[in-house]
C-alpha cells in the first residue's frame, strides 16, 4: 500500500530579499509573475499522470512569499492541483505569508480556495531586530495582520520567530514570546539564526559589523524557549517546532519522516520513487521547458539503501518522539541495532539518547549537541 504523498509549491517572489536569506527568491513585476505562474501551472498539470492516482495529504506553497502573487494567479494554481490531483479532504494546505502582504479580501479568498493553515514570519518583535534583519514590517503591522487572519476564519496559523539574533537580548526573546503568546496562535517555529554563505548577512559578520553568536547565549535562550512554550501548553514535537495537541505540522513531518513529496516551481525540491532531486533554478529555463519533467529535472540522485538508513534515523532524531524500532524494521527490513547497536549505547551511556516504548529517542542534553549527533549516524 502506497502512502499518502506531499505537495510543495515555490513562489520565489519578494517585496524585498531579507539580510540572512539564501532561499532561492527574488523581487520582480506583475509580468514576471505572469509568466512564471502560467509556468507553474502548466507543470502541476503535465507532471499528474506520473502518481497514478496517489492520494494528496498535504500541500505546501512556500517561498519567497506568496503572498504577494495577485489572488487570482494563485488561484488559478489550485485549479490546476483540484482537476489533476487526488488531494484528500481533509488535506492540511498552508501558505506562507509575510505580514503586510495580506488584506481582509485576500485572506478570504485564500480560505475559498481551500488553504487552511498560515505560516506567518515574525521573527522578532522588537523593530530594531526587524531592521536589522531586512525585514519590511513592523510588530505592530505583524499583529494586524494575524488579527485579520483571524477574521478571515483561520484556525490553524504558525509563528515564525527566530533567536540569536545580532543584539538580541533575553529579555527581547521574553518580550517576543509574551506577546505571540497573547495572541494564541496554534503553532510556533523557533529557530536560531544561520549565518548562510552568499548572505549580506554573512558580508557583515565577516566585516565585523555583527558579533558571532556565543554558543551559551543560544542555548540559554532556546531553553528559555522551550519553558516558556511548555508552560502555554505548546509541545515540543520536533527540535524547532511546537504546537498545540493535533496541530503538528503535517507536511513538515512528511520530511522528518523521509515520506515521498514532490515540489514544484523554480528550483523546487522532490524526493519521489527512491529519487531525490530538484528543478532548475534558471528562470527563463523553467518557464520554457516546465511542462517537459526530464527537461528541468537536475542534480537527480537515486539513493542507496544506506543514504536511506541514514536520513531515516539523523530526520527521526529531530522529532520528540524518536524512532520506532518497527518502522526501522518495516522500512529496511533489519532491526535497528544490527546497524546501530555500538553507536545507541555509546549516547544512551552519555544520557543523550534513551530508550522509549519501542523505540529510541534524543534527550534535552542531545539535542545541545545534536548535529554532532546526528552526523555519526551517517553511513
Amino acid at each position: 500500500m502506497k502512502k499518502d504523498l506531499g505537495i510543495y509549491i515555490h513562489i520565489p517572489f519578494c517585496v524585498r530579499k531579507c539580510l540572512y536569506c539564501d532561499f532561492l527568491s527574488f523581487a520582480c513585476g506583475r509580468e514576471e509573475q505572469e509568466r512564471y505562474m502560467d509556468a507553474l501551472y502548466k507543470e502541476i498539470r503535465a507532471f499528474s499522470g506520473r502518481l497514478n492516482g496517489r492520494e494528496v495529504s498535504t500541500v505546501f506553497i512556500g517561498g519567497g512569499t506568496p503572498s504577494v502573487v495577485d489572488t487570482a494567479l494563485l488561484g488559478k494554481v489550485f485549479e490546476a492541483l483540484y482537476e489533476n490531483y487526488n488531494i484528500k479532504a481533509d488535506a492540511e494546505i498552508t501558505m506562507e505569508l509575510n505580514p503586510g502582504t495580506v488584506t481582509a479580501e485576500s485572506l478570504k479568498e485564500y480560505k475559498t480556495m481551500g488553504i487552511n493553515r498560515l505560516s506567518m514570519g515574525l521573527q522578532a518583535w522588537q523593530d530594531r531586530l526587524l531592521n536589522t534583519l531586512g525585514r519590511i514590517h513592523t510588530a505592530e503591522k505583524f499583529k494586524e495582520s494575524f488579527l485579520l487572519a483571524r477574521e478571515a476564519g483561520f484556525e490553524n496559523i504558525n509563528v515564525d520567530i527566530m533567536l540569536s539574533l545580532p543584539g538580541q537580548t533575553v529579555e527581547d526573546v521574553k518580550e517576543t514570546f509574551e506577546n505571540v503568546m497573547a495572541l494564541d496562535p496554534e503553532h510556533v517555529s523557533a529557530y536560531s539564526l544561520i549565518i548562510e554563505d552568499g548572505t549580506p548577512f554573512k558580508d557583515m559578520f565577516e566585516s565585523g559589523k555583527f558579533d558571532e553568536i556565543d554558543d551559551d547565549f543560544d542555548r540559554e535562550i532556546y531553553h528559555l524557549s522551550c519553558d516558556i512554550l511548555d508552560r502555554n501548553g505548546y509541545k515540543r514535537y520536533e527540535i524547532s517546532n511546537f504546537s498545540k495537541k493535533g496541530y503538528e505540522s503535517r507536511h513538515n513531518s512528511i520530511y522528518w519522516r523521509t515520506d515521498e513529496y514532490i515540489g514544484f516551481g523554480l528550483g523546487a525540491h522532490s524526493y519521489f520513487k527512491g529519487e531525490r532531486y530538484h528543478n532548475t533554478e534558471d528562470m527563463e529555463r523553467y518557464i520554457a521547458l516546465s511542462e517537459d519533467y526530464e527537461s528541468i529535472k537536475e542534480d537527480a540522485e537515486k539513493l542507496t539503501k544506506e543514504d536511506r538508513i541514514s536520513e531515516f534515523m539523523f530526520m527521526g532524531l529531530r522529532m520528540d518522539e524518536g524512532i520506532k524500532r518497527s518502522a526501522f524494521r518495516e522500512r529496511f527490513g533489519m532491526d535497528m541495532n544490527d546497524v546501530y547497536r555500538d553507536m545507541i549505547i555509546k549516547y544512551m551511556d552519555m544520557g543523550m539518547i534513551e530508550e522509549t516504548d519501542g523505540g529510541i529517542r534524543i534527550t534535552d542534553k542531545g539535542i545541545d549537541v545534536s548535529n554532532v549527533i546526528f552526523s555519526e549516524f551517517l553511513l
